[in-house]
């Protein structure tokens, strides 16, 4: 069994067990969070009706905060002598699925 959701602004595949990295959600690690399901699989059942979505919830533990890649802006004019150098790293959140219940 496997699910669809949303995590962050982007859809994610998941199943019990996975530990996946998510966009910065408020929850100290051992906290539950409900993540919203968009499309549900148990074998060969497929299930994407939002009525009966309404009752599927996907359950998931913060595991720990992390950080993305360290990304370098670079800003640069010719002939002016303009330069700007900046840097950004994006926070995140590490989760672990715990329950589909469908």
């Amino acid at each position: 069994m496997f699910a669809i959701v949303r995590a962050g602004g982007r859809q994610e595949k998941v199943s019990v067990g996975d530990v996946l990295i998510i966009d910065k959600v408020s929850g100290k690690p051992g906290d539950s969070i409900d993540l919203t399901p968009l499309l549900v699989v148990d074998g060969s059942t497929v299930t994407s009706d939002a009525a009966k979505l309404a009752k599927v919830s996907v359950k998931a533990e913060v595991v720990k905060p992390a950080k993305g890649p360290k990304i370098t802006i670079m800003k640069y004019k010719n002939k002016t002598g303009y330069r700007k150098r900046q840097g950004h790293r994006q926070h995140l959140t590490q989760v672990k699925i715990t329950s589909i219940d469908a």
